[in-house]
Parts: C-alpha cells; structure tokens; sequence
C-alpha cells in the first residue's frame, strides 16, 4: 500500500479535471490528478493518419466565454488557437432532400425556404410577444410560443440534435439554454435582448468573447498536451481503477490500484470531473436518494464517424457543416466539414467529414453493427453532398454516455448535487453534469473552482 499526503485530489482528467489541475498547479497547490484511462483529455483525442488530422470526440469548440479566451492567452506558448475561416458562418439544414442555408438574420429567416410564411411573421413579431411565466418550460414549448413551429422544426430542432443530440420536447430551457431562458425572461425578447447585449459596455477580456469556432493547430489534443505539460507528470496517476473515495474526520481518503498495486491518499479536499452514472461506486457514503438522482440522468448515446477523401469530387463544402431535422426521418444527425474549416486536416484535393449518429431519439443505431454504420453513413454522403467514391479514411467511436440531458431531471440532480457537497464540506461534484456541456462551459467551471479553492 503506497500512502501519499495532498491537498487537493482531482478524479478525472477530461477539460475539467486538466483546467482545474493545471490552475491550482499555477498557483503552487499540492494536487493529485488521477484517470481511470491509459491518458488525460477525456473524450478529447486528435488523431493523425495518412495525412489526414482527424478527432475522435468533439470536433471545435465556441468561444464563449472570458474563462476559455483567457486559457488559450495563457497557454499560448504551448499551444495556437484556431478560428474557422469565414465559410464557418455559412450553415446548412437538410429540407426534402436538399441542403438550404440557415437564416443568419431576419432578411434571410424572411426569405428562406425553411420556414412557413405565418412563421416568418411570427418572427417578425418575436419583439413584442409576452415573456413567458413556466420556469419548467421545455424549449420546444418556448419555440412554438414565440417563433412558430416550422422554426421550431427547421432551426431548433437540428441546432439541439447537433449541441446535445437531444429532443427540444425534453430539454427544459433555463437548465439546457440558460443564456436563451435569460434573454426574454430580462429582456421580454429574444431579438430585443440580444440587440441590448450587443450595445452593453464590455471589458477588453469581453471583447474576445466573440462566439467563433475554434480549434487548435494540429487538433485539439493539442490542447491538452498543453494542460498536461503544466501538472507535475508525481501528481498524475492513469490508469487508476476502483476510485473510492471515504470521509476520514475533516478529510478524505481516496483509494485506487494501478498496475496492480493500491494506493491511498489524504487530501482535505477532493474534486470529481466524472459523470453522475458513475458516482455510486465512488462516493458510497453519500445519500441513497441523492446518488439515486444522478444516477437517473439521461446521456444521449451517440456514434461519430470520422471520413476522409484523398480527392474530393463532391458537392463544395462552404460552410460549417449540415445538420438534419428530425422531420426529415434521416438515420444521421448532421455531417461537419473539418476539412474545409482548418488547415493541413487533409490532403490537398481531399476533405475530411465528421459524421455524427444516434442521439436520444435513436438510441438504437447505438446497436448497429459497424457495417451497418458504414452503409447508412456513405449513402447520406452520397445522395447529399454527391460523392459516390469509398472514402480513404473511415473509422467509428461510440459514446455510450456522450452528452447528459438537461431535462425534467434537472433539479433534481442539481438540489443532489448541492445536498451532497453541503453534507460533505471539503467534496466538489462538478464535471457536465451541470453548468453546460460545451467546451467554454467546462473551462468555465473549472476556473470559478480553481479561483474558490
């Protein structure tokens, strides 16, 4: 039995657990980061094969907020953000067949196909509708009220799918879109309240907070062999398995085995990163019912496929991407176009897709096989975006527990949360199983953490 003594111990090594650690690390705190997986970055992995650059987990990040902007200035010795050239701001939604632009303004929302005409009214009319009083309001519910259904079905609809790859119907707003919730509950009004925002005095730090795509040259794996540089390689431990974490007087023990020997650890404080599936297996002296509530929490399951062409004699892809409605009765989620996005992703001539399957409303293309997989992805390919040839370069990763849902279980895993954390001073449950689930959300939170402890 190996027995080390720290101040802070950190379970999980995705965004969160690496931004909390490289920050406390910063500021000359005793940490121990430890990862159930043979590496750090979570689902975050870049990988490189026949000149193609391709992920294995998400595909850009937004900048959106000051904490993620602030990361990339003070990693920039490490590591060079990239924003997505301006075909980005060009975004296609699959109708009959038939990829159309989705509007980026009340013109072009006036004018596009996708919406019907008493919509395009009520959009125009979007300034002055009554805020709405249901504080468990579904976003669906929100939609339909203020912009109409064709908008809900042609806009919100394959936005969720390709944000959550969930169902608008489920997500409840203020959990799942808290900014959206915000705007008409301050404002009365979408439009009203995003106008306002844009004339609101912002510090230099604000100013960067631009809501661009981003990525990072040479992948965003490139990102966390940047965070990883920074944490003392003796306060790492992967491949750590049966985590269990135990109240030992004011602190805590928290025992793993790795390559077949056990350790224990003494903090004052431990952080967990990891998802409310797996917390019942760590945290076994926490309340039944409150291990019970994250336990319910929805994860949409999800397939990414990754596809690459040495030549590419497809439709041009000038934009960010396709998503497809569900109205459509597509198999497929939407297809992002990384290969026109960013630089050297691909051979010259050739593009790379990254191919998104499954989601909560399709939990069961979660069982197809491989083969399967691969016929229903090559054949959207080709009838499209209008290329028949067998790509160069096709792998498949499955996400059992990819995105958690933001739903009617909401509270109640956020009053779990907060029972469990104010039972056991010195315990932090943190991760995407609350405060949002982007790549800005997760830095986010991890920095107000770092800044607390």
């Amino acid at each position: 039995m190996t027995k080390i003594k720290s101040e802070i111990v950190i379970i999980g090594a995705g965004l969160t657990g690496l931004t909390l650690a490289y920050y406390l690390a910063k500021k000359g705190k005793n940490i121990v980061l430890l990862e159930k997986d043979a590496e750090v970055g979570g689902v975050i992995k870049t990988k490189k094969e026949n000149g193609f650059v391709f992920e294995n987990g998400p595909t850009t990040g937004v900048l959106g907020s000051e904490e993620i902007v602030q990361l990339f200035e003070d990693l920039k010795d490490d590591c060079t953000l990239e924003k997505t050239s301006s075909i980005a701001n060009q975004r296609w939604i699959l109708k009959n067949g038939k990829w159309e632009p989705i509007p980026s303004g009340l013109l072009s929302a006036v004018n596009t196909p996708l919406f019907k005409l008493k919509d395009k009214f009520k959009i125009l009319g979007e300034p002055f509708r009554a805020k709405g009083n249901n504080p468990d309001e579904t976003l669906a519910e929100l939609v339909q009220r203020r912009m109409g259904q064709s908008f809900l079905d042609y806009a919100i609809d394959p936005f969720i799918s390709g944000v959550y790859a969930g169902d608008p119907t489920k997500l409840i707003t203020r959990f799942a879109l808290p900014k959206l919730y915000n705007l008409e509950q301050t404002y009365g009004s979408f439009i009203k309240g995003s106008m306002k925002k844009r004339k609101e005095p912002k510090t230099a730090l604000q100013k960067k907070v631009t809501r661009e795509v981003f990525s990072v040259e040479g992948g965003l794996g490139e990102l966390i062999n940047a965070l990883d540089k920074h944490i003392p390689s003796e306060s790492k431990f992967c491949n750590a398995q049966q985590i269990k974490v135990t109240p030992s007087g004011d602190e805590y023990i928290t025992s793993f085995n790795k390559d077949g020997k056990e350790y224990e650890i003494t903090s004052n404080k431990v952080v967990t990163t990891i998802g409310g599936y797996a917390l019942s297996k760590m945290l076994l002296f926490a309340e039944k019912e409150d291990l019970e509530a994250l336990e319910k929490v929805n994860y949409a399951k999800v397939l990414q496929v990754a596809v690459g062409y040495n030549k590419w004699d497809g439709k041009q892809l000038k934009a960010f991407g396709g998503l497809i409605p569900s109205k459509e009765n597509e198999k497929v989620l939407g297809i992002l176009f990384p290969g026109s996005l960013f630089k050297n992703r691909c051979p010259q001539g050739g593009t790379l897709l990254s191919v998104f399957v499954g989601g909560i409303k399709k939990p069961e293309m979660f069982q197809k096989s491989d083969q399967e997989i691969k016929e229903m992805v090559l054949d959207i390919i080709k009838r499209t975006l209008g290329e028949e040839q067998e790509p160069d370069l096709f792998h498949i990763y499955r996400y059992q527990h990819a995105i958690p849902q933001y739903d009617n279980l909401s509270e109640a895993k956020i009053k779990a949360i907060d029972s469990i954390q104010k039972q056991h001073s010195g315990l932090f449950v943190i991760g995407n199983v609350r405060d949002g689930i982007g790549m800005a959300d997760r830095v986010k939170q991890a920095v107000l953490l770092a800044e607390e402890l």
